[in-house]
């Protein structure tokens, strides 16, 4: 009888260590000596090196850059995935923005665009008159009707919290859209606001926003198709005393001129093992785009991108090589869009026209900024309502998290509460929209957001390194599994 036990025991714990063998087969992807550190240096250091010129979506620097991608992307042993068998998805970009041929003359004496004055709106515009100086919001019991107004611009309340990011550009918009709206509630023609210190000390990065206009693609909804654009124009302190003289009067005649530039994703794949899988996707996601060349910071004026987005680009190109080396069950799609800073435009795109069928998408998994912060902490969001539609997925990621890469998990960042509104603001969004599981893996925001010392040199390695194993765990457990993740009721 104790042999028989001692059998049955040894045959248990035999089970017990094939079945924990056997999850962690499943859990942990068998190419993961296939991606290296140095490779990802190497690649983020040219993807966001100056030669680039910050990859602008709309310019021929970007086109540039997805050359570059698709090219990484045929090494890595990706086909093509995009339009005609290519690697690339063209759309265009409708940018508009307000022309140098615009004029405002005040009392007689033009004023320079760009360095006096800054349209907030790309419309055009022709308004002429006296001005009516307002030292307060108050002051708008007297008629406004049909006149130019002019203020000094008043704090949004609430101020936006310190430390946001873009603090400056919400500061601003904050306060001219409450001042608009009052304005435009009692008639006034136009509104000139005066900046204070505050925006003054952060001009570059507010001026950048206004002077490079708006962008759209084909098929987004229209603002203002209604009702007439209510233009505001920030103006500097030094324009003030020429508002508040008597008799005051400008000339405003605003051009808006229109614009349409390509702009691309770029579309790899690798095809899975699994004859019935194998018509199924799991979609990598991530931007390769950034701001371009911009107002200089401490004499730099390339808007590098190293960790927004160039970190999650050359990640994606090392889970490549992996998944080529590898195949999972299912088939992988790598898309790196464009014109992600411009408002999502390549994930929104694509979205509405995958060159796969949509249905066959069973998850995107979504990068962006994921080589800073903490070493040992990162963030993960479509994890709490309302923003989580697959409770599976999530699960997932967390199972390859628990048996690789152990990151303390962020979950602070995705409640709908946060006042980043992070969730809403990259390229998993659009396929979440579609009815697609998504997740977006990232290790927040920092400092050199949005600046030129977004550089190759301050990214976290190792981190970057390990992220990139993260992703790649748990896009092989979606291949790998049975059944693809559900989305929530």
């Amino acid at each position: 009888m104790k042999k028989i036990i001692f059998f049955c025991s040894g045959v248990f714990f035999s089970l017990l260590a094939f079945s924990q063998q056997k999850t962690n087969v499943s859990v942990l992807p068998p190419a993961l000596k296939a991606i290296h550190i140095q490779d990802l240096k190497n690649n983020l250091y040219t993807l966001a090196g100056d030669a680039f010129r910050g990859r602008r979506a709309g310019t021929l620097d970007e086109l540039k850059a997805a050359a570059w991608v698709a090219l990484k992307a045929q090494e890595a042993g990706l086909v093509p995935g995009g339009d005609n068998g290519t690697y690339f998805q063209f759309f265009n970009l409708l940018r508009a923005r307000i022309a140098n041929e615009s004029q405002f003359v005040l009392n007689g004496q033009p004023l320079t665009l760009w360095k006096e004055y800054w349209p907030t709106v790309v419309a055009d515009t022709h308004l002429s008159g006296n001005i009516v100086w307002l030292n307060a919001y108050a002051d708008t019991v007297q008629s406004i009707k049909d006149k130019i107004v002019a203020m000094q611009i008043v704090a949004p309340n609430p101020v936006p919290v310190k430390g946001m990011s873009l603090w400056a550009y919400r500061y601003t918009l904050l306060a001219l859209r409450n001042a608009g709206l009052i304005m435009q509630r009692n008639g006034a023609a136009g509104l000139i606001v005066v900046a204070d210190s505050t925006v003054m000390s952060l001009l570059p990065f507010i001026s950048h926003a206004y002077q490079t206009g708006q962008y759209q693609i084909e098929g987004m909804q229209q603002a203002n198709t209604v009702r007439k654009p209510f233009q505001i124009i920030l103006v500097t302190p030094s324009v003030a005393v020429g508002l508040q003289a008597a008799n005051a009067n400008a000339g405003i005649q605003l051009i808006a001129e229109h614009f349409t530039y390509p702009s691309v994703n770029v579309i790899g794949k690798v095809k899975g093992t699994d004859p019935v899988l194998n018509q199924q996707y799991v979609l990598f996601s991530g931007h390769h785009d950034h701001d371009g060349v911009g107002n200089p910071v401490d004499n730099d004026s390339i808007w590098n991108g190293a960790d927004d987005n160039a970190s999650v680009t050359v990640a994606m190109l090392a889970i490549a090589r992996a998944w080529h080396e590898k195949p999972g069950k299912r088939s992988a799609l790598f898309v790196w869009h464009g014109a992600e800073e411009r408002g999502l435009l390549g994930s929104r795109w694509y979205a509405k026209h995958p060159t796969v069928p949509k249905n066959d998408i069973v998850a995107v998994l979504n990068g962006d900024m994921i080589g800073r912060n903490a070493s040992d902490s990162a963030a993960l969001l479509g994890t709490l309502f309302p923003h989580k539609n697959s409770t599976e997925l999530v699960n997932m990621a967390m199972k390859a998290n628990a048996a690789l890469t152990h990151f303390k998990v962020d979950f602070s960042w995705d409640a709908a509460t946060h006042p980043e509104n992070w969730y809403f603001r990259s390229d998993h969004l659009p396929y979440a929209q579609e009815g697609i599981p998504a997740i977006f893996f990232t290790t927040l925001l920092h400092p050199d957001y949005h600046t030129p010392k977004d550089a190759p040199n301050r990214i976290n390695y190792e981190k970057l390194y390990k992220m990139t194993q993260w992703m790649y765990a748990t896009g092989w457990m979606v291949a790998e599994s049975t059944h693809k993740p559900a989305l929530d009721k």
